[in-house]
């Protein structure tokens, strides 16, 4: 190499270095952020990123992308975030799946304890026993007496190894019943099934539920939660019934690599939570059905850790495992 080729490469060098630093000092956010959903477009997480992305591209006047990355049940999407440089430009939009994961599969490709860090928590989703306007069923009671008159009767899900799934579960060993698990691939399919009447009952998503619920085509028995929802003021939740341990609910929630300054963390988590409290933010969360919650980073560590042993526990109790 020439002695003017190696000071042009040093230059180069030189050039590149003083341009990486200067990149990794410009204040954040200086570029694009990118919220990436595990699962497909259009289903309540997709709909709810969206609705994040456009806030949050308002007040801090970068871009907010969407990137659906599915696949796995959830994996694929969180494996990717999980892997992704940790500077707070790729953030990942997740459900309580994240959490439920390790106590129902043998290995995944991350740890969410140590690979992902908590930043907010979005909304809760509120699960509701229903049952098709077709069934004569009332009330839970009447359910668990229709399941002991006829074992074996098919109850649907809108997946292996999801909340609904292990609500259902849950339920037959509660109330000491047999019926048969019929699993869908989402919640759309199983609300299909369930106003053709193919399936006797279902835990199924509010956000999906709600619609057929207000048209009288699905009858709500119960919710699980802590209490009752002000959309259904009427119907109970499944513990004023006296079925123990569905309490512990699916939520929505946010989450970058681990490895992100805490500053950014802190920033990205106070404008999220600003948002969700807002009142654009509350009623864009409520139209889906959703319960709203934000908060900090710190409060939505606590949830997952409580709720880390309290699915494991239920995963336990049922013997429901993933595929």
């Amino acid at each position: 190499m020439t002695a003017a080729a190696l000071l042009a490469s040093i230059a180069v060098t030189a050039l590149c270095a003083s341009s990486h630093q200067a990149s990794a000092a410009d204040p954040y956010p200086s570029r694009r952020i990118t919220f990436v959903v595990p699962y497909p477009a259009g289903g309540a997480t997709d709909v709810l990123a969206r609705l994040l992305a456009n806030k949050l591209q308002e007040s801090w006047k970068q871009t907010v992308l969407v990137e659906n990355k599915s696949g796995g049940g959830g994996v694929v999407g969180n494996d990717h975030v999980a892997k992704a440089q940790p500077d707070g430009y790729t953030v990942l939009i997740g459900i309580t799946q994240i959490i439920q994961a390790p106590s129902l599969v043998s290995k995944l490709p991350y740890d969410v304890f140590k690979d992902l860090a908590p930043v907010t928590q979005i909304a809760l989703s509120t699960i509701v026993l229903v049952v098709p306007e077709q069934q004569p069923i009332k009330s839970v009671k009447e359910l668990i007496d229709y399941a002991k008159a006829n074992p074996g009767k098919p109850y649907g899900t809108f997946g292996n190894a999801t909340t609904s799934h292990l609500y259902g579960e849950l339920l037959k060993k509660t109330a000491n019943i047999d019926m048969t698990h019929v699993p869908y691939r989402g919640s759309a399919p199983l609300t299909n099934d369930l106003l053709a009447n193919t399936v006797t009952s279902a835990f199924q998503d509010l956000t999906t539920a709600s619609a057929q619920i207000k048209a009288g085509k699905l009858r709500p028995l119960a919710v699980g939660g802590e209490k009752r929802r002000t959309a259904l003021p009427d119907v109970p939740t499944m513990a004023e019934l006296g079925y123990p341990g569905f309490e512990i609910e699916g939520w929505l929630g946010v989450f970058v690599p681990a490895a992100t300054p805490k500053e950014i963390v802190k920033k990205l988590s106070d404008e999220l939570a600003r948002i969700i409290a807002s009142p654009e933010g509350v009623a864009g969360i409520e139209t889906l059905s959703l319960v709203p919650v934000g908060g900090s980073a710190e409060a939505f560590e606590k949830v997952l850790r409580r709720d880390y042993e309290k699915w494991a526990d239920v995963a336990k109790a049922t013997g429901v495992k993933g595929e």
